[in-house]
């Protein structure tokens, strides 16, 4: 009959090995000032955004000490390609399908390059004070949209 000792453990340890787990969460506040009421924000389009289509400094800031990942910026405009139905930011002289107007990305997005797509929701119906959009917004511009939104 083989008695174990309380103390021993039913693995060898590894000489110079020392596992110790780490728990990592994250938070973030929603800052979108853009957002001029609550109307739509229960009914959002789950979108997969083509990231390469957009610029780093104008739709998102890179990774940084405390982040380590791309952060895209909410209130993006969007615009839709026609042949991959990806999304891009919305820009009145493509010919690709993102001069129509499809609406705003509803929460920052972070990422990680060198991927090409991420995951996004997209504020299609809604109020929206276009003043407030990151890099503002001509209303005037808009001549296609797919989007119900209201502007203030």
């Amino acid at each position: 009959m083989t008695v174990r000792l309380a103390t021993e453990t039913p693995y060898p340890k590894e000489p110079g090995m020392d596992l110790q787990p780490i728990t990592y969460s994250e938070a973030a506040t929603a800052d979108r000032p853009w957002l001029a009421s609550r109307h739509g924000l229960d009914t959002p389009l789950t979108i997969t955004l083509d990231t390469p289509l957009f610029t780093e400094g104008t739709h998102y800031t890179p990774p940084t000490l405390g982040q380590p990942r791309n952060v895209m910026k909410a209130g993006i405009p969007l615009g839709r390609v026609t042949a991959t139905g990806l999304y891009g930011p919305w820009d009145t002289t493509a010919t690709d399908g993102r001069a129509t107007f499809t609406g705003v990305l509803l929460a920052d997005v972070p990422f990680t390059q060198p991927g090409s797509r991420a995951g996004a929701a997209l504020l299609w119906h809604g109020v929206i004070a276009a003043a407030q959009i990151p890099g503002g917004l001509d209303l005037a511009t808009i001549t296609a949209s797919t989007a119900q939104i209201h502007f203030i």
